[in-house]
């Protein structure tokens, strides 16, 4: 009787763990109404270029029992610095048929209308529009902008870690949205539903 009490506790303490919320751990991200941008002046300042050999953007999907590992390996932008973080912009184009995750099946998924929808939708943007002193769990800045997915373009706004020097600009956030705020509500399977926020990370090392 005792062994049978044990394993069932062990049994209920596993699917615990596998049932734990990735984003639970991470800063939220507000989404709103995209906001104006103006006409890009003429550039000035620094300008720092964000490739995949220098960056990395990554994500963590979840469902009920378990969670899935993901990232995109096509993007390119810039960092347009302009003496200190609050005056400077940040852009970056993801093309979304480079998304990989841990499983060839579910990459395969991600790119169908279920999900991201890649040939219909082939890029995804961001724009800041703000970026502000101080952030949520001892994040340097907070930054907002327009985030262009699936064909929704919502404002977000998430907190981020910014460092610049003469020889890089580095960006380091992870925070979580609802992928529904952007048009994408596959639930999943009945029995293992797939939950709305999605984790991403941010790993900038923006170069000249």
């Amino acid at each position: 009787m005792r062994k049978g009490i044990a394993i069932t506790i062990l049994s209920g303490l596993m699917f615990l763990m596998a049932c734990h919320d990735p984003a639970a751990d991470t800063s939220k991200a507000t989404t709103g109404e995209a906001a104006h941008v103006a006409s890009p002046a003429a550039a000035q300042g620094q300008k720092y270029l964000i490739t995949p050999q220098n960056s990395k953007i990554e994500f963590i999907g979840s469902k009920v029992t378990g969670k899935h590992n993901g990232s995109f390996g096509d993007f390119s932008g810039q960092v347009d610095y302009a003496g200190s973080p609050e005056n400077s912009h940040v852009n970056i184009v993801i093309k979304t048929d480079s998304i990989t995750t841990d499983t060839p099946d579910l990459t395969k998924h991600l790119k169908t209308a279920d999900f991201f929808d890649v040939a219909k939708y082939p890029e995804a943007t961001f724009v800041s529009t703000a970026i502000k002193p101080g952030g949520q769990n001892g994040a340097s800045h907070t930054i907002t902008g327009n985030l262009t997915l699936h064909g929704v373009t919502k404002a977000v706004t998430f907190p981020a870690t910014i460092n610049v020097t003469p020889d890089a600009a580095t960006v380091e956030s992870s925070f979580s949205i609802n992928r529904k705020d952007f048009g994408i509500n596959y639930a999943g399977a009945a029995d293992n539903l797939i939950r709305d926020d999605v984790v991403l990370a941010l790993h900038v090392r923006a170069t000249k």
